[in-house]
C-alpha cells in the first residue's frame, strides 16, 4: 500500500500540511512551533518563551488560558508548542533546570555583590516604619 500525503507522521516541531488540506496545489509547508533563538526557547516566531508554557503546562493551566495570557499566540501556536514539550521532555527538562540554577547563582552573587546597599536599604526601611 502506498503511503498518502496525509498519512505522513507529523514532527512535534513542525507540522506538514499536505496540498489536500490547504488547497494550494503545493506539496507542503511546514509550520515552526518552537525555535532556538540565542540558547533560548522561543514559540514560533515571537518573544515568548516555551519555558512560560511548560510552567503553565505543569500549574495544570489549559491551552486556552494561555492563549489569554499570550494573546500574541494562537491556539494552534500553543498545542504545537507544548507536543514539543512533551516529545523532548527531558531535554527541555534538563534546560529548565540549568536556567534556574544560573538564576540562583546569579542571586545569590548579587545579593553578596550588593550587601553593603541592601544593608543600607534595609536599614532605611526599619527606620521608616512607625512603631506599633
Amino acid at each position: 500500500m502506498t503511503p498518502r500525503a496525509h498519512d505522513v507522521p507529523v514532527s512535534p516541531l513542525r507540522r506538514t500540511h499536505s496540498a489536500c488540506e490547504d488547497g494550494s496545489g503545493e506539496s507542503s509547508m511546514q509550520k515552526e512551533y518552537v525555535s532556538r533563538v540565542e540558547d533560548a526557547y522561543r514559540v514560533g516566531d515571537t518573544r515568548v518563551s516555551l519555558d512560560s508554557l511548560v510552567y503553565l503546562f505543569r500549574e495544570g493551566m489549559s491551552a486556552e488560558s494561555m492563549v489569554e495570557s499570550y494573546p500574541a499566540l494562537t491556539l494552534e501556536q500553543v498545542h504545537g508548542a507544548l507536543a514539543f514539550y512533551l516529545a523532548n521532555e527531558t531535554e527541555i527538562d534538563t534546560y529548565l533546570a540549568e536556567g534556574q540554577r544560573a538564576a540562583e547563582s546569579q542571586h545569590r552573587q548579587s545579593r553578596q555583590t550588593n550587601a553593603e546597599l541592601i544593608a543600607k536599604l534595609q536599614r532605611a526601611r526599619n527606620a521608616s516604619q512607625i512603631p506599633g
